[in-house]
């Protein structure tokens, strides 16, 4: 089990996510491989911008984009009530993405020599950047910003790559699980950041002007 892999595994669920979104948003067949590619390739375009690989390698990997037209293909040919029943997954399979593509990012980056810092940031751009990008090209919030915990587990997976976990394949495939059930258990339980609103707040000013009329 190595980069490749995971490569191939993130590329898919991503590519599925992507296009299940934009038929949600009733995108025609050109937008959902548009937002189909943009999910399962952005997050990788913006970390080799990050960390200094050339935007151009990502041609090399033909047999990932093919593999990501022939996803898509398939999920926009399936009847509706197939993908549906998709929908009750989606969750899951896009835990599984965050967590391919995490572990695939940072492995990229201790192969290259990076250091720490470096391999945290390719493992969470190459996990969500692919995601947000979809979510803002969708007119959405990003997933990320605003949803259970989602990126914590991607800094989890760089993490760990970073400090030397993951030199075998029973670590590589405890990580990969570790991550998946970490984000579904989030979403399960509704585990979330602390955040904060000041909508409930008015806004300096209102009250002199309310007073004023």
């Amino acid at each position: 089990m190595n980069w490749e892999l995971f490569s191939l595994i993130g590329t898919i669920a991503f590519a599925v996510s992507g296009a299940i979104v934009a038929m949600e948003e009733e995108y025609d067949i050109l937008g959902v491989y548009v937002l189909g590619l943009v999910t399962a390739f952005g997050g990788g375009v913006v970390r080799n911008l990050l960390i200094g690989v050339p935007v151009t390698t990502l041609w090399e990997h033909g047999w990932l984009l093919r593999a990501a037209l022939i996803a898509m293909t398939l999920v926009f040919l399936l009847p509706p009530t197939w993908i549906q029943r998709w929908k009750a997954w989606e969750s899951f399979f896009d835990a599984i993405g965050l967590s391919a593509f995490a572990i695939q990012g940072a492995l990229y980056a201790t192969q290259m020599g990076h250091p720490l810092s470096a391999v945290l940031v390719a493992a969470v751009m190459t996990g969500i950047g692919g995601g947000m990008i979809r979510d803002v090209l969708a007119g959405r919030k990003p997933l990320v910003l605003r949803d259970e915990i989602y990126a914590v587990w991607a800094i989890m997976a760089g993490l760990a790559i970073g400090l030397g976990f993951g030199e075998n394949t029973l670590q590589l495939s405890l990580l990969f699980c570790t991550v998946i059930v970490m984000r579904m258990l989030s979403v399960l339980f509704k585990w979330k950041l602390p955040r904060r609103s000041i909508l409930r707040y008015p806004a300096i000013g209102t009250d002199r002007k309310r007073d004023e009329r």
